[in-house]
């Protein structure tokens, strides 16, 4: 007969093993190992477990496991893993051996099992005594409490693998788990479920051999004691001293329920902290020894929060797993409305206006809120009031929820609150949300005024509820309630001024609102939302009271210093701003406050950013940049069959509609940046439509790594189409080849008005240069070209150079980094450089050019044709072979005045032979782009001295200017007069000096070369006249006319223009 020390030997642990594929004996191990042991046991080492066969595994697990717990060990590993076929099959099998064992053998089998640490019986039947009253209790509003039992139950699988291993990152089982959700979430409820199913059998039994639960409320009350007095409150004096349970920290469990609502600061150094447990101190001071792993470091923790205390809760555990508690989900929250409306039309009438409000529908995966607002819902429909209305704001449904809680039934209803009690209770409300205390006791509430009688009246009201668990504890029903109140106070504190308090920094307006803090977002949003006029009346007739107007002047006031502090509000920021201005849903009030805002960089990842931005932009009409990534927008509303779902289809039509829409209803809009960005067909088609409208004036499109699902061929077709569009930057979109040929479609079209176009990072290659060769040669508008970034090659460099050598190409600057070119391609270069006399700047950086290409580079810069202003020589392999050459071309070409030799390893040598040019006054080179810092101390002297003794040369390191590869680009008429200047917005160093315009033109001194003599006065004509002085440089043009060829290896000169 067997006996169950004997049953996995004989009957068949390697059996069920062997039924294990690969990456099931994999998990099974690393599982096996994340196990806690008995007291008194040893832990098999993980070096025999890693290397172990099966049958070796099984023989470990036989060895450190003893008896039945092999048995429960290798079926809870099999639960985990999901075989559960296998747990059904061996529980069967053990069964039957069971049954066939003699009466001393199954006594055998309980022995071993008993728990050293004791059974608990009377401490688990205590937590069931406790906690299983939850099962009968009701909501506030009276229903049982079945839906969100519903709720907690989608929440179970969650709950029991909280302490799990990740098998997925390799993360081992946690010590403190951190389950965070909204209030209302039902974080508590799941909690004592946890508790009620620990003490009934079914949860943690392997893992835990006690669980204690600790709520914040009961915390709050208690004061100075030891942790074992603190833990004995719960512990059943029958279970004898709980002292010897806590020898075995690692089996034990501590949930601290509703951390949020702690009133401790914890602001003890770790030094300090204790792991005395029968020491007395205050309890704030234990329970933050609990937490940061000073007493009980072996135990585990599960704390329950809101999301506003994560930076708090963050610094003071010990690598936590933060888990998110999310509630309802969007199918969930759908069906409940329309189970909860019997009326169909009802229901989808209600689905579409909660759909089309995104924070209101967000607000409804909190089971209880979901359920409060569509009471509301259908108490305003049976009154047949608009429910699109009170959708359209979180303000206006709580402010049609607070009107019901005001509204009498009957005579015998009890009486509402008078002024002075409503103004402390706004007053309680807007102090709890700024120190995020969110429980009340007695003596709180009548320290801010509310005696007895008062808490009556709101209790009463359902305003106020009483934790019936705890004595003397009071919240806001709802903590939107309280938030609502909160934002009363700013409407009501004008006219009834709080006494005997002393003042608080909540009392500041704008204080608050400069605050980022993210617990006070809401109340900021009903604060904007009290500037409705309507609101505001309705407030009067349910308060019975006159409402500041002040409020409205203070915050458009605010609104202009955050808009005008001298540089656009962070992407954060301005979403918040967007929210509340959202929630005001007043016109003359939103026109106000976007007057002032001529810049705006918006975020959209979600859907709510994008109504939210959509919204606030209609009423913009100063407007001049507009900076907007999107993301993640419209995907799952526009792949759902479902009917009801295309509510969001159409709803976020009409928002991309209102945002593209500034495009032409602001008559100074000159720049669209969209970037990092993943453009749908419907916003792009959208975008497309508004660039053709005849009253947008976009001179400048920045398309920076946007993905388009047409290779960006609609908005290729609006360069024809849109007269202003002067510069495109696709830098990092992916065009390809293919998408490139669309576009040099549109390139060659007479309609098409584009000078300055960035391809970089477009994933261009040889095959696309064929295209760009033919667009050189037609378009004569275009005068910048980058091709950084893209693989093109040596052979790409020579189709792009036949057409560029030609003196009808009119292109000026051209930026060839990182194209993998090598020396092979700098004949072709030379050839362009002395054949185009347009060509002013050519940046060749990053590139394997080394010192055989920069010699053949710079013989054709020592020749007179050559026109070339800027030269870009970065990090393309150089040493002080070629330094001679440099410094010869430098000495001779008279028009060359900035180079960049950066990240070349010139050494001592180099650097000597070019400070000997750059000190000659024949050298005319005003920027050297080198870094001092890399070379030895020596070539640093040397360099230093050049500066001192040369004043017009500037040798830095950070000589990048965004606008000087772009805007910088200009036609420039010699005409023996003055300069031409064919742009609104443009930057130049070819004077020695910066100039920008948008609209009315300025010009402020370049800190790239000081302006030298001989000075001629000209005229600078960019819409209105600008004199100023500076050098007048005369060009020296090519001519139309013949091309020359020369013999072999001797470059092409053109023909002088006179």
């Amino acid at each position: 007969m067997a006996t169950s020390s004997t049953f996995f030997s004989d009957y068949g642990l390697l059996w069920y093993l062997e039924k294990l594929d690969k990456e099931e004996f994999k998990k099974f191990k690393f599982l096996l190992n994340d196990e806690v042991v008995e007291p008194g046991r040893q832990k098999i080492p993980w070096g025999e477990v890693k290397k172990a066969s099966k049958e070796d595994l099984a023989n470990l697990i036989s060895k450190y496991y003893p008896e039945k717990k092999a048995w429960k060990v290798t079926l809870k590993i099999f639960d985990k893993i999901g075989l559960k076929h296998l747990c059904q099959q061996a529980t069967a099998e053990m069964s039957s051996i069971v049954q066939t064992m003699k009466p001393e053998d199954t006594m055998e089998v309980e022995g071993g099992e008993e728990a050293v640490l004791g059974d608990g019986t009377e401490y688990k039947s205590h937590i069931q005594a406790k906690f299983g009253t939850m099962r009968n209790k009701t909501h506030l509003l009276g229903e049982p409490e079945d839906f969100y039992h519903k709720i907690i139950q989608e929440n179970q699988e969650l709950l029991e693998h909280l302490f799990d291993v990740d098998v997925k990152t390799g993360e081992h089982s946690p010590l403190t788990v951190v389950l965070q959700g909204p209030a209302g979430i039902g974080k508590t409820t799941l909690m004592r479920k946890a508790m009620l199913e620990w003490a009934e059998g079914n949860l943690y039994q392997q893992k835990f051999a006690y669980v204690f639960y600790l709520n914040a409320r009961e915390i709050n009350s208690m004061r100075e004691m030891s942790f074992v007095q603190l833990l004995s409150k719960y512990w059943p004096s029958r279970e004898g001293p709980i002292e010897r349970i806590m020898s075995q920290p690692g089996q034990l469990l501590f949930i601290i329920d509703s951390f949020d609502e702690l009133d401790f600061a914890f602001e003890e150094p770790d030094s300090e902290l204790t792991n005395n447990r029968t020491q007395d101190h205050p309890v704030s001071f234990l329970i933050s020894s609990l937490l940061r792993k000073a007493m009980l470091p072996e135990s585990s923790l599960l704390i329950t929060t809101k999301p506003t205390t994560y930076k708090k809760l963050k610094s003071l555990l010990k690598s936590p797993r933060w888990v998110e508690l999310a509630g309802m989900s969007k199918d969930a929250r759908k069906e409940y409305i329309f189970q909860f409306f019997e009326d169909p039309e009802w229901a989808i009438q209600a689905f579409r206006s909660l759909r089309n409000n995104e924070i209101l529908f967000n607000i409804c995966q909190v089971p209880l809120l979901c359920k409060v607002i569509c009471t509301c819902l259908k108490q305003q429909m049976e009154k047949g009031a608009d429910i699109t209305v009170i959708c359209q704001t979180t303000t206006a449904l709580f402010t049609c929820f607070i009107s019901s809680l005001y509204t009498l039934d009957d005579i015998s209803s009890p009486p509402l609150p008078n002024q002075f009690q409503l103004k402390n209770l706004c007053y309680l409300a807007a102090k709890g949300i700024w120190t995020m205390t969110y429980v009340f006791y007695k003596d709180n509430l009548k320290k801010h005024g509310l005696k007895h009688d008062d808490i009556s009246v709101f209790l009463n009201m359902n305003i106020l509820k009483k934790d019936l668990d705890y004595e003397n504890c009071y919240t806001f029903t709802y903590l939107h309630v309280q938030q609502f109140f909160g934002a009363m106070f700013y409407v009501v504190k004008g006219n009834w001024q709080v006494k005997d308090l002393s003042y608080q920094p909540f009392e500041d307006l704008n204080q608050f609102l400069d605050s980022e803090d993210i617990h006070l977002r809401q109340m900021k949003y009903f604060l904007f939302g009290l500037v409705n006029e309507y609101i505001i009346k309705q407030l009067e007739k349910i308060f019975k009271c006159k409402m500041s107007l002040d409020l409205k002047w203070e915050l458009i006031e605010w609104a202009g210093i955050l808009a005008n502090s001298g540089r656009p509000p962070a992407e954060l920021r301005l979403l918040e701003l967007f929210y509340c201005l959202y929630e005001t849903q007043y016109e003359p009030f939103l026109i106000q406050v976007m007057t002032h805002f001529k810049t705006v960089d918006i975020n959209i990842c979600e859907k709510i950013h994008l109504h939210m931005s959509s919204f606030c932009l209609k009423y913009c009409s100063f407007l001049q940049t507009v900076k907007l990534s999107a993301n993640m927008v419209g995907e799952e509303m526009l792949m759902s069959p479902d009917e009801a779902w295309q509510i969001d289809c159409d709803h976020i039509t009409q928002c991309w509609q209102n945002f593209f829409s500034v495009l032409h209803t602001n008559e100074f809009l000159r720049e669209l940046e969209l970037f990092n960005s993943n453009l749908d067909e419907l916003a792009t088609k959208i975008l497309y439509e508004e660039l053709k409208h005849p009253n947008c004036n976009l001179q400048k499109l920045l398309l920076r790594f946007v993905s388009f699902p047409d290779n960006c061929k609609s908005v290729f077709n609006a360069l024809t189409q849109s007269p202003n569009l002067i510069h495109l930057d696709l830098k990092g979109s992916d065009i390809g080849d293919k998408g490139l040929k669309l576009l040099c479609e549109d390139l060659k079209h007479p309609e098409c008005k584009l000078q300055n176009l960035s391809l970089e990072k477009c994933g261009l290659t040889v095959a696309g240069c064929e295209y760009l060769a033919s667009v050189l040669i037609s378009n004569k508008r275009l005068k910048y070209l980058s091709l950084a970034d893209n693989a093109l090659g040596d052979s790409g460099i020579k189709l792009i150079s036949g057409t560029l050598k030609q003196p009808q190409c009119t292109l000026q600057s051209l930026e060839l980094t990182g194209c993998a070119l090598t020396s092979a391609c700098c004949l072709d270069l030379g050839y362009v450089i002395l054949n185009n006399s347009n060509l002013r700047i050519l940046d060749l950086g990053n590139n394997d050019l080394q010192d055989k290409g920069v010699k053949i580079l710079c013989e054709a810069l020592r020749h007179p044709n050559c026109n070339i202003h800027q030269l870009g020589l970065e990090y393309c392999g150089l040493t002080s072979l070629c330094c001679q050459d440099l410094s010869s071309s430098l000495s001779i070409n008279q028009r060359l005045i900035k180079i960049n030799l950066k990240r070349n390893a010139f050494g001592y040598e180099g650097i000597k032979k070019l400070c000997e040019v750059l000190k000659s006054p024949e050298c005319k080179l005003q920027i050297l782009g080198l870094k001092k810092e890399e070379f030895d101390e020596a070539s640093q002297k040397l360099l230093k001295a050049v500066e001192l003794s040369n004043p017009c040369l500037t040798i830095t390191f950070d000589d990048k200017n965004e606008d000087e590869s772009c805007d910088g680009i200009v036609e420039i008429l010699d005409k023996g007069v003055g300069l031409a200047w064919n742009i609104l917005t443009l930057t130049t160093y070819y004077a020695g000096v910066e100039m920008a315009a948008s609209p009315t033109p300025t010009l402020t001194r370049g800190y790239h070369a000081p302006i030298r003599s001989p000075e001629d006065e000209v005229t600078l004509s960019c819409g209105s006249p600008l004199r100023t002085r500076l050098r007048k440089r005369h060009a020296v043009t090519a001519s139309q006319g013949q091309y020359i060829t020369p013999p072999h290896g001797q470059y092409p000169i053109p023909k002088r223009a006179g």
